[in-house]
């Protein structure tokens, strides 16, 4: 198994910025993607973005395009989420997951990550 430590969450006000970072143990054959997901309090988990680590190929979810960038250092294994222009609705736990991924229509899928963090608290308010 994969082990993921997020950090980088807290307290922001709306059209603030944050950058998460997910150190993973490592990344393997089976675990090539690392992808962002989110839920708030009450709501389900979904999708913000992921990173198909071999080759740096890059998903984003329709609320994150424009907003959000993914990207990686391959040297320490880390995954980055920078977010800019933050809302309230932004406000969640941010986890970082690892697996198999998918490709432009799948990727989004949880079932397809099979490592999960424990998450980051993401607070965007006045």
């Amino acid at each position: 198994a994969v082990h993921l430590v997020e950090s980088g969450g807290g307290s922001v006000q709306p059209g603030g910025s944050l950058k998460l970072s997910c150190v993973a143990s490592t990344i393997t054959a089976n675990t090539p993607a690392l992808a962002w997901f989110r839920q708030a309090p009450g709501g389900a988990r979904e999708a913000v973005a992921s990173i198909y680590t071999p080759v740096g190929s890059r998903y984003y979810a329709d609320h994150a395009k424009g907003r959000f960038t993914v990207s990686q250092d391959k040297s320490t294994n880390t995954v980055y989420l920078q977010m800019s222009a933050l809302r309230s609705e932004d406000s969640g736990m941010y986890y970082c997951a690892a697996g198999r991924g998918g490709l432009w229509d799948t990727w989004h899928r949880a079932s397809l990550y099979d490592d999960w963090g424990q998450g980051t608290q993401v607070t965007v308010s006045r």
